[in-house]
């Protein structure tokens, strides 16, 4: 079913898009629907931010105010993307979603995005560099190519726990 989806366009309250994205994604899971909505992306790019002497790369939103989701278009589908606290409606006419073209897809760089290759593997040491895990270190358990996260074993309180991070949050140890 996954093969079907398409992506659409969802208007968010402004500021909200992360909020919307994970929220989008836990009753997704709760609903155990993610063939039908197999994935929920707030488009970002890398600035440069200069304070004073110091600069840091820094995540913008491309399209404030916008998520975009990837999804079988069907009732039950709308309904949970509809009703998801800060989702505002559908672009479209008429708030009936209309799916983004491929070369819509491909200049906004959502699909190419989640084709960068994971260079962990199992069993790999790695360190979290940001998130609310940044500073613990643990070894990779397994790698989900489809949603982007890693599995890591971490050590809390003195035993192993499982902790699935994003990627991108994390850095190998030498």
């Amino acid at each position: 079913m996954a093969e079907e989806a398409k992506w659409y366009v969802v208007h968010t309250y402004s500021g909200y898009e992360n909020k919307v994205k994970a929220n989008i994604e836990k009753s997704v899971e709760n609903r155990g629907i993610q063939d039908m909505i197999p994935n929920v992306v707030v488009p970002t790019e890398d600035v440069v931010e200069k304070k004073g002497d110091a600069e840091k790369i820094v995540k913008r939103k491309i399209f404030p105010g916008y998520v975009v989701v990837k999804m079988v278009m069907n009732d039950e589908s709308w309904f949970v993307v509809r009703n998801t606290r800060g989702v505002t409606g559908f672009v479209g006419p008429g708030s009936k979603p209309v799916p983004l073209t491929d070369e819509e897809v491909e200049k906004m760089g959502i699909d190419s995005i989640r084709m960068e290759e994971i260079d962990f593997k199992v069993g790999d040491l790695v360190a979290i560099k940001s998130g609310h895990m940044e500073g613990f270190s643990g070894k990779v358990t397994s790698i989900d190519n489809e949603t982007r996260k890693v599995q890591i074993l971490v050590s809390m309180f003195g035993r192993e726990t499982p902790v699935e991070i994003e990627y991108t949050q994390l850095e190998r140890v030498e």
